[in-house]
C-alpha cells in the first residue's frame, strides 16, 4: 500500500511539473525571446479636433477620401443569418467588402477557400484580399458577429500612412506575445499586409499548419508571423485612452459600467468614437444601424470637421 500511495504522489507531481512545462511553452515563441526593455506595443490615437482644425477645408477633403478599407469578413455557412445581417448592415459601409467561407453556399456569395482549418483559412482569406485590393490600402479583418462602425475606423486612420506597418486592435498579450484580439476586429495597413504575404512563403516561421503541442488560436499565429517582419500590435484608443475595439456588445457593456456603480453609465461604458462591439445577434446589429445612422435628436448639430461619404448602395444606413 505504502508503495502504491507513493507512486500515485510521484504520479501527480510529474502530471502537475509536465502541464506547468506545457503552460510556459505556450507563452513561449521560438527565436524571438525580448527583454523587458524591448517592448515594441504602443498606443494608437485618432486626431484630434485641434490638429483636423489645423487643415485647410481643401486637404480635409482630400484626407476622407483617400482612406478607404477593404472588409474581410469570414463567415460560416451554418450562420447564415449573421452573414446575411453583416452583408445587410455594416458591411455595406467597407468601400469593398468580401466573405470568405470554408466551403461554397448558394444562398449568399462569397469567396470559397474550400479549408475547415481557421488559421489556414485566415491566411488563404488575406492572401486573396491582398492579391484583389486594387488602390485599397486598409484592410479591417472581422467575423459576423462584430459590428464595426467604419468611419470611426477611417477617422482613426486618417493620418495614418498605409506605406507604414500597422496592425491595430485592441491589443492583448500572453507572455511575450502581444497580438490584436481577433473577436473586436484586426485592421492591417497595406505595408502590413505584404510582409505578412511574404512571411507566409517561409515554414519555417510562418507555417500554415502549426507544428507545436499545443494549438495557437489564429490570432496568436497571426501576431508571430507579423512579429518576424517587425510588426507588432497596437492598441486603438481616443484621446482619454478609451479603447475602440470592444470584446463585447453595446448592452454587455453598459452592465459592466452599472455594476461598477459609475456615476455616469454611458461615460464609463464606451468610447463616443468606438468602432466596434463584439458578440452581437442579428437583432442587436440590425438595432446599431438605426441607432447609429438614422436616429438623431432634433436640433443637435454635431460639427463634425469631416464628413466620410458611405460607398455608393449603401442608402446611407
Amino acid at each position: 500500500m505504502l508503495s502504491e500511495g507513493s507512486s500515485f504522489v510521484k504520479g501527480i507531481a510529474l502530471g502537475g511539473t509536465f502541464c506547468l512545462l506545457l503552460s510556459l511553452l505556450g507563452n513561449y515563441t521560438p527565436g524571438m525571446q525580448s527583454s523587458p526593455e524591448d517592448h515594441h506595443h504602443h498606443h494608437i490615437k485618432a486626431p484630434t479636433k485641434d490638429e483636423l482644425q489645423s487643415l485647410s477645408d481643401s486637404q480635409m477633403v482630400e484626407l476622407s477620401q483617400r482612406v478607404r478599407v477593404y472588409c474581410v469578413i469570414m463567415v460560416q455557412p451554418s450562420v447564415l443569418v449573421y452573414w446575411a445581417t453583416a452583408k445587410d448592415t455594416w458591411g455595406k459601409h467597407c468601400d469593398h467588402a468580401v466573405f470568405y467561407s470554408s466551403e461554397s453556399a448558394k444562398a449568399l456569395e462569397a469567396v470559397d477557400l474550400n479549408e475547415q482549418d481557421e488559421w489556414a483559412k485566415l491566411r488563404k482569406a488575406l492572401k486573396h484580399a491582398y492579391d484583389n485590393a486594387g488602390d485599397l490600402r486598409w484592410f479591417f479583418v472581422a467575423r459576423p458577429t462584430t459590428f464595426a462602425i467604419i468611419e470611426n475606423l477611417k477617422y482613426l486612420i486618417l493620418a495614418k500612412d498605409p506605406n507604414e506597418p500597422f496592425y491595430i486592435g485592441h491589443a492583448m498579450k500572453s507572455g511575450e506575445l502581444e497580438y490584436v484580439e481577433y473577436q473586436s476586429g484586426i485592421v492591417l495597413s497595406y505595408e502590413a499586409l505584404k510582409r505578412l504575404v511574404n512571411v507566409f512563403k517561409d515554414e519555417d516561421k510562418c507555417p500554415e499548419r502549426g507544428r507545436a503541442l499545443w494549438k495557437l488560436s489564429e490570432e496568436k499565429q497571426l501576431a508571430i508571423c507579423l512579429k518576424y517582419t517587425g510588426v507588432f500590435a497596437e492598441n486603438g484608443e481616443d484621446i482619454q485612452g478609451k479603447g475602440l475595439f470592444n470584446s463585447k456588445s453595446v448592452g454587455s457593456l453598459i452592465q459592466d459600467s452599472m455594476d461598477k456603480k459609475n456615476l455616469d453609465v454611458v461615460e464609463g461604458c464606451c468610447s463616443d468614437l468606438a468602432i466596434t462591439f463584439s458578440g452581437m445577434s442579428p437583432n442587436q446589429m440590425q438595432v446599431m444601424m438605426f441607432g447609429v445612422y438614422r436616429l438623431r435628436p432634433y436640433g443637435h448639430n454635431f460639427h463634425d470637421s469631416l464628413i466620410f461619404l458611405p460607398p455608393e448602395g449603401s442608402d446611407n444606413d
